[in-house]
């Protein structure tokens, strides 16, 4: 990421999805048990991540922190391997010259297209994610118990229609654009500057502290509209009538009922998920361009 170079371009299009997809499942592993409880307090459930981690043990015992393990490592296999894998094609394809670097206004409009797309085909994915983590704060007689993440989807379609698996679609895309424009370029221009002061070069360290400026932006940036998406893909039917009935509507009533500031709601187990996997994901994929470029 950030500036490329000659032996970057060695690196075929294809392997740079199948590259990226997989440091986002390293990630992760790491990283489930803190998207579990971001997405259990985005819900209302719990007011604090020690209250969150503390109840789910309680409750469903230490193993349920890796609930929906399944659907996280799908969606990234899906998201992060599309939305990575048009980033690089795009920085390389429209650089004039090999190793130019873009100007961030240029990363963060093709983070935009990136993020788009890779959210497109992530939903489905998504939708079973958050189901699948919500699952145990519902009384037992209204839990769905998907076994896994193919049985979410499959069930969703036969029971719910297909387009139950682009449920929240619009939200998801926004906040993937969100995201993607203030990661993805965010990670790269951190790296130009941090090795214009002369105190870094190419490595691991460079990689860490670009990784952790741009999750802190995006974290920030992200918050709200990632939010008002799972309040969306979380909802129920209730009388035959959805809870929400749009953006708008999620947005006006989580203001009235918790206050402006519920749109930060879990902001640092949000950030305590993201930073890290945002640190883990690019650290993952410089390590795995490397060792591509040494042994392929």
């Amino acid at each position: 990421m950030g500036a490329e170079t000659n032996t970057e371009k060695k690196i075929p299009n294809l392997a740079k999805f199948a590259l990226g997809g997989t440091a986002g499942m390293m990630a992760t592993c790491v990283v489930q048990p803190l998207d579990l409880i971001k997405n259990r307090m985005q819900i209302g459930e719990y007011k604090t991540s020690g209250a969150a981690v503390k109840g789910v043990i309680a409750k469903e015992g230490p193993l349920a922190l890796y609930k929906g393990l399944s659907a996280g490592l799908l969606r990234q296999a899906t998201y992060t391997t599309t939305r990575l894998g048009i980033y690089t094609y795009l920085i390389e394809r429209f650089a004039s010259q090999p190793g130019q670097n873009q100007s961030f206004a240029v990363k963060a409009a093709f983070g935009m297209l990136a993020g788009a797309a890779g959210a497109f085909v992530g939903t489905p994915a998504e939708v079973a994610l958050i189901r699948m983590t919500s699952d145990g704060r519902l009384p037992p007689a209204e839990r769905r118990n998907y076994k896994n993440v193919f049985n979410a989807l499959t069930r969703i379609t036969t029971e719910e229609g297909v387009t139950t698996l682009w449920r929240g679609a619009v939200p998801t895309i926004g906040r993937a654009v969100v995201v993607n424009a203030a990661q993805l370029a965010s990670y790269s221009q951190a790296k130009e500057m941090l090795m214009t002061t002369g105190y870094f070069k190419e490595n691991i360290m460079l990689h860490f502290c670009a990784s952790m400026i741009s999750g802190l932006i995006t974290t920030m940036a992200s918050m709200p509209v990632d939010i008002v998406k799972t309040r969306i893909q979380n909802m129920r039917t209730i009388d035959g009538k959805p809870e929400f009935s749009g953006v708008l509507d999620v947005v006006g009533k989580l203001m009235k009922n918790e206050g402006v500031f519920a749109l930060w709601k879990g902001f640092l187990p949000y950030y305590t998920r993201l930073g890290p996997h945002t640190v883990l994901t690019f650290i993952c994929l410089e390590e795995l361009n490397r060792l591509y470029k040494k042994y392929l």
